[in-house]
């Protein structure tokens, strides 16, 4: 992709997601164009995305563990969720989720183009149905178990 391809790329993601009044999509276009606009960080963008996601999962895990620091999540509650089928199943999926992604993130970085295609679809599903950019590690976990059970490959 050209430079200027770029620009008019995150551009136009900027545009989409400030239409939508998509505020997360918004900022992160904009915070990547702003640091295209500094000069000499061409080396920064490299490192924020082969360690953004560890970034972005660090911040998650920081605000799941709040309501443990705020007394809201204790042990009875800890102890209480695998007395009910719900929290049952939302333990069996947090492990799920934790696996597909460790593959998911070998995927991302092994395959640039299923990168680019789980950007689009994310891109898709935030701005066109509402979601939420969360899944992208998620995504390419499940993106990874059905390129493995299909046994293909884009190289």
């Amino acid at each position: 992709m050209g430079k200027m391809e770029s620009w008019l790329f995150l551009g136009l993601i900027l545009l989409v997601a400030l239409i939508v009044k998509n505020a997360s999509l918004s900022f992160a276009a904009a915070a990547v164009l702003l640091i295209k606009l500094i000069p000499y960080t061409s080396k920064w963008l490299p490192v924020i995305q082969s360690r953004g996601i560890n970034w972005g999962v660090t911040v998650i895990s920081v605000a799941i563990l709040v309501p443990i620091a705020t007394g809201e999540i204790g042990f009875r509650e800890l102890i209480g969720v695998f007395k009910s089928p719900v929290g049952v199943i939302a333990v069996a999926c947090g492990i799920l989720v934790a696996i597909l992604s460790r593959n998911g993130v070998s995927l991302l970085a092994s395959s640039p183009q299923v990168t680019v295609a789980l950007v689009i679809g994310t891109i898709i599903g935030v701005v066109f149905l509402h979601g939420v950019a969360a899944g992208p590690v998620i995504a390419s976990g499940i993106a990874y178990c059905i390129i493995s059970l299909l046994h293909i490959s884009f190289n």
